[in-house]
């Protein structure tokens, strides 16, 4: 397994809160020279907005927090494969690496899909490390929707 000390931890408890939330547990966290600039849950329910996923939000607060919209330097940690939609936010971000947890078959745009990152309309490719913790991503996603399903 790859060290990620400890951001992939963070990613987690923010995926946790979005869960206990009622959102589907996606989190996501920032990473620039060590300190977490960045961090989220997914909030589409609670903004009514689409667009609200743990990436998306976590870009947003770190670039506000350093004011800046290019994120050189930074680190994304999210614990499932971004959607094309924040594949493409965290390559305008100009992100340098990211880390993921769980595959997306059915909606990821990195590996799976769209495939963002191969397309030759892609500017900016940042380094990707897959399945980092993965059965544990997949185990919480499958629990959430199988409470949703029960209920």
């Amino acid at each position: 397994m790859m060290k990620t000390n400890g951001f992939m931890e963070a990613a987690f408890a923010e995926a946790t809160a979005a869960g206990a939330r009622g959102e589907v547990p996606i989190g996501a966290v920032v990473v620039r020279d060590g300190m977490i600039i960045g961090r989220a849950g997914n909030e589409t329910r609670a903004l009514n907005d689409v667009t609200a996923h743990a990436e998306i939000l976590a870009i947003r607060r770190a670039a506000a927090a350093v004011g800046d919209e290019r994120l050189l330097d930074a680190d994304l940690y999210v614990t499932l494969e971004p959607c094309t939609m924040c594949a493409a936010a965290i390559s305008f971000a100009r992100i340098r690496r990211l880390y993921y947890a769980a595959s997306d078959p059915k909606g990821g745009g990195v590996e799976h899909g769209a495939r963002f990152y191969t397309q030759p309309t892609c500017h900016h490719v940042p380094e990707v490390y897959s399945g980092i913790r993965e059965s544990e991503a997949a185990e919480m996603l499958k629990a959430f929707f199988h409470d949703r399903r029960e209920a």
